[in-house]
């Protein structure tokens, strides 16, 4: 049996051995380890089929009914597992690696039943890491506290990316426990200082990286170190593969965040991030990378636009938690000690003033300002005396109108420290649910947006039922207000082009063959002129005029002068004979004209009735020609004469209308393929420019 009041390190036990008889051995020993096997987590399934979440629940129940059975062991039993079962390491630490994050929260399936069981891991795993980091657990059962640091450090039971991994975890809802957690194992081993410097170390290192992946010089290079000659060939943020960027923007954002949580829950480490200017990397590593990082995120073509909304909210959720990072800095290794009365209080203030300085040169946003001012109102909240609100509030909208006009269009998209939205929103909410579950979701948005989002605050003061006078009137089941939807602009726009092919607006998929830029690829001019294919599509519209085309040709000239001489239809009227009826004519009174035209009308009315039986068609044309040339003649028009250039062999002369035609071809051929060329040299020539 196990000696009260010794510490467990120094206990020892009697137990049987496999022969039989008893033994003594120290109370954590690999023999008195329980054989059983702890299986790896996995996450849950994005995609949500049913054998997925049967299989992610049925994994889930081993590992939950494992560790619930560790946490039922006794102190020694419990540590002895701990220490020497290789196998709890490993899911221990598959948790914290692949468990989702607060972005991540929105992706998980809908299933009831998945939340559930991920609760129950979730909170499963945070006890079991709470028990390793306590080393007195009663009057019983404790540790001496150097073995019990020297214990965690050599088996790695904790380490720095653990605890990391832990503040981002469990952070929200959670925050005094970690913090007396964390607090307990950095004073029972110290050593862990030193590996939090060299973390540090290498954080800064990631920021570099992305700043040489993204093709920009970082701003902790040396000016003399020479450039590379290929560094001119360096993919950028907007040349880079789109799984590379996707990989940037996701390890900023879990970098940021992590790094966020854990300042925010132990700021004894803000001194150690100090120590490496880490202040003045971050704000550099703002101004430089992040503008480029979103202007690739906004001008890059994406196939799936989930993603680039998705790429964009981390990016935004990146920037507020960088900013937020600062903010803690400087609370903590300036605004603090001068709040505090600590010796050299002129040193911190002037330290405070150095970064406010090293700042100006960079380019301000709302969001950074808005959190130097929370700092300093924290400050008079924190000796009482606190600035009346509608000065601080008219102080605020200063400070945002005058940055406004400078504030890039990416910096609008940042989210106000204050204003909770989206993947984070969820996030608090299910924090507090896990805890309180019979509370509805509207009643506890309400409770977030009095007390600014501190879901800390929130629980504390449900649980003590101290809430605000106007929240205690609230039903407490309150379900959460339905959004409206706006209708979409698109639906009511009306445009000459709605419902063609090209309307991205109203059709699904649109035919990216037919569109592109500049001259199409593979265009060949003399193809598409030897292209006759439209030729062929117009064959059917003139197909149907083919039998009119043969009628015209098939034309019979007998046919019409049968017609002509026979006079069909016309004896079939009753008792009226058209034969012997005068033509009717107009009197002599009403004619207009001189008296030669009217005999000539007349002599060609007798010759027409004369010749009435005569219906040869080239002697009908032989006389409309005569009536032309007689009518040509009484006007007085003369018809052009016919050119005549050849003229008589030579040494026989020209007559006078050859040498005039001969003039006047040679006048007027500049107008078709000289090109005028003869009529400006006549000109240059009359003008003396040409000896003549």
């Amino acid at each position: 049996m196990a000696c009260a009041r010794v510490p467990l390190d120094e206990q020892q036990v009697t137990e049987p051995s496999p022969l039989g008889k008893e033994r003594t051995l120290p109370a954590l020993h690999p023999d008195r380890t329980e054989e059983r096997c702890f299986v790896p987590y996995k996450p849950p399934p994005e995609d949500g089929s049913p054998a997925d979440v049967e299989e992610f629940l049925e994994h889930a129940r081993f590992i939950t009914e494992d560790l619930e059975w560790l946490l039922a062991l006794p102190h020694d039993k419990f540590w002895c597992q701990v220490v020497f079962d290789e196998s709890l390491q490993r899911c221990l630490d598959s948790y914290l690696r692949h468990a989702p994050r607060g972005l991540d929260l929105s992706t998980l399936p809908s299933s009831p039943a998945v939340a559930d069981m991920q609760r129950s891991i979730h909170k499963a795993v945070f006890l079991t890491f709470l028990r390793m980091a306590t080393h007195k657990e009663s009057k019983e059962h404790f540790f001496t506290p150097a073995v019990f640091g020297e214990i965690i450090y050599e088996n790695f039971l904790f380490d720095i990316p653990k605890i990391l991994d832990l503040c981002v975890l469990f952070g929200k809802g959670n925050g005094q426990l970690l913090h007396k957690m964390i607090e307990n194992i950095f004073t029972q081993q110290p050593s862990y200082y030193n590996d939090l410097d060299e973390t540090v170390a290498t954080v800064l290192q990631v920021f570099d990286t992305v700043l040489q992946k993204c093709g920009l010089q970082c701003e902790g290079a040396t000016a003399a170190e020479p450039m590379k000659l290929n560094a001119h060939k360096k993919p950028t943020a907007m040349t880079m593969s789109q799984q590379e960027l996707l990989d940037i923007i996701l390890y900023l954002c879990d970098s940021t965040t992590t790094i966020n949580a854990f300042l925010d829950i132990f700021p004894a480490a803000c001194t150690s991030f100090q120590s490496h200017s880490f202040l003045s990397s971050l704000t550099s590593f703002y101004e430089t990378g992040v503008p480029d990082l979103e202007k690739a995120i906004r001008k890059r073509n994406f196939d799936d636009k989930s993603l680039q909304e998705d790429l964009w909210k981390r990016l935004s959720h990146s920037c507020r938690k960088m900013v937020e990072t600062v903010h803690l800095l400087l609370h903590h290794t300036c605004l603090q000690p001068i709040l505090e009365g600590r010796e050299n209080m002129q040193t911190f203030a002037e330290e405070l003033l150095q970064y406010f300085t090293s700042f100006l040169p960079e380019k301000s946003d709302e969001t950074r300002t808005s959190y130097l001012l929370q700092g300093v109102e924290s400050a008079w909240d924190s000796v009482g005396r606190r600035k009346p609100q509608s000065q601080t509030r008219t102080s605020q909208a200063q400070a945002s109108a005058s940055l406004s006009a400078n504030r890039e269009p990416a910096a609008g998209a940042a989210a106000s420290s204050l204003a909770v939205i989206g993947a984070e929103l969820e996030s608090l909410l299910s924090c507090i649910r896990d805890l309180l579950p019979d509370l509805g979701e509207g009643f506890l948005l309400e409770c977030l947006k009095e007390y600014n989002y501190n879901s800390e605050l929130v629980i504390n003061n449900i649980l003590e039922d101290r809430l605000a006078p106007n929240l205690a009137k609230l039903d407490r089941a309150m379900p959460r207000p339905v959004k409206e939807e706006l209708p979409a602009v698109l639906n009511n726009r009306s445009n000459v082009f709605d419902g063609d092919e090209f309307d991205v607006f109203r059709r699904e998929q649109v035919d990216m063959s037919r569109v592109w830029k500049g001259r199409r690829k593979g265009e060949n001019v003399r193809e598409m002129l030897n292209d006759k294919r439209h030729i062929a599509e117009q064959k059917a519209r003139y197909h149907t005029y083919e039998t009119v085309v043969d009628e015209l040709d098939d034309y019979d000239d007998e046919y019409d002068d049968t017609y002509d001489m026979n006079q069909v239809g016309a004896n079939d009227l009753d008792g009226d004979s058209l034969l012997t009826r005068r033509p009717f004519t107009v009197p002599q009174v009403l004619r207009k004209g001189n008296k030669e035209e009217d005999e000539e009308d007349d002599q060609d009315d007798q010759e027409e009735d004369a010749s009435k039986f005569v219906q040869d068609p080239a002697v009908l044309r032989e006389r409309a020609e005569a009536r032309r040339a007689a009518m040509q003649q009484r006007k007085g028009f003369r018809p052009e004469r016919s050119s005549n250039v050849a003229g008589r062999p030579k040494g026989q002369g020209q007559t006078t209308e050859t040498l005039q035609d001969r003039r006047k071809k040679e006048t007027n051929k500049s107008r078709v393929a000289n090109h005028n060329r003869r009529s400006m040299a006549d000109r240059k020539r009359n003008k003396g420019m040409i000896p003549s």
